[in-house]
């Protein structure tokens, strides 16, 4: 995970948050020890690296049903109602 601490050169924006989510903010930052600035950059890092995941999953889930290489719903259902019985069947 990338981490604001790198020692890559850093740019300046401005984001917009409402006074109870700056006031949450100051409070941790004062309670860490760390700066509002670098904690904002954390959480934008964080969110980023979890949503790029995600979109990258799904972006490969869809090229894979595209190419036939997906297990039906009706597969997945028969195979989960079989779990716990003594006829339980292989994942499809």
């Amino acid at each position: 995970m990338k981490t604001q601490s790198d020692s890559r050169p850093s740019e300046t924006f401005t984001v917009r948050v409402d006074a109870p989510t700056k006031a949450r903010l100051e409070k941790l930052a004062e309670s860490t020890g760390r700066s509002r600035s670098f904690l904002a950059a954390e959480a934008i890092t964080q969110f980023l690296d979890a949503n790029e995941w995600q979109v990258a999953g799904i972006r490969d889930a869809i090229h894979a049903i595209d190419a036939g290489e997906a297990v039906s719903h009706e597969d997945v259902r028969k195979w989960v109602e079989s779990w716990d019985t003594p006829d339980e069947t292989p994942a499809p």
